[in-house]
């Protein structure tokens, strides 16, 4: 089954969609929006030390995602406002790595497969990697759900029931650290930020508890993966843009069927 490079590619697009669904949330939650675009964009240098020193480009983006997300998080309110740290911090990391990627000679990279994502391309251990990380983000939200939950409406109430609101917003930075290095390949750098928030943000019309709005936005995240999958298959279009079309198309409708019902 696994011959098919589409159902490669669906299965690739599903583990994404499921991984990105509840952190997506926590994102719009939180109000993250540019804190997971600056993660994101910051990766393409995770890909140009990765093939620098000939390692997995996975283990590249991940470590650099890290990096750039605690570096963050650690020097926010010592000075500089978070979106200045982000703005500093992830141009100068693209810029970094599209210079550095300049320098790679005897290797053949297609940058746009990186900005944009080659889902088409996905092979068995692409697959592996990516429901291993997808596994592991569901793991580990699931493991911190009702903590996260509680730093995210109320630092006071967290510190009262004995939660570190600082400690959640570590665990939420490894999640989306791992989210950014599986994506990389489905929907490339510059469309990860996408989605994450757009399913989510599609989501909150039709949800009344936060669990509900975690799984319509899984379902939103599935439905723009194969959907996106199928359009730009038959229509021969970008595929990883493609998906993010059809995520914003989803929320269009649920944001119309909002405004219809209040």
């Amino acid at each position: 089954m696994l011959d098919s490079f589409l159902v490669r590619a669906a299965l690739a697009g599903l583990g994404v969609a499921l991984a990105a669904a509840p952190l997506g949330c926590f994102v719009v939650w939180r109000r993250m929006a540019y804190f997971g675009d600056a993660t994101a964009h910051a990766s393409i240098l995770g890909v140009a030390l990765a093939l620098s020193f000939n390692m997995s480009v996975f283990a590249g983006v991940l470590v650099v995602a890290l990096v750039m997300a605690t570096t963050v998080s650690t020097l926010s309110g010592r000075g500089y406002a978070m979106d200045t740290l982000l703005g500093v911090m992830a141009h100068s990391a693209i810029a970094f790595g599209l210079v550095a990627v300049s320098f790679l000679d005897g290797v053949r990279i297609d940058l746009m497969a990186y900005l944009f994502g080659d889902i088409l391309a996905v092979g068995r251990m692409d697959l592996a990697v990516i429901w291993g990380g997808a596994l592991l983000v569901l793991a580990l939200v699931g493991w911190r759900w009702q903590q996260l939950l509680t730093a995210t409406i109320s630092p006071d109430l967290a510190y009262a029931s004995r939660i570190d609101p600082k400690r959640e917003q570590l665990f939420l930075t490894i999640a989306l650290a791992i989210v950014v290095a599986v994506a990389i390949k489905v929907v490339g750098v510059l469309l990860i930020a996408a989605l994450l928030i757009i399913p989510a943000a599609a989501a909150r019309p039709l949800a009344q508890t936060p669990e509900r709005m975690a799984a319509i936005a899984a379902l939103i995240g599935a439905i723009s993966a194969l959907g996106g999958l199928q359009l730009a298959y038959n229509f021969d279009t970008p595929t990883g843009p493609t998906i993010v079309c059809v995520a914003a198309v989803l929320f269009v409708l649920t944001s119309m069927f909002s405004l219809r019902r209040s």
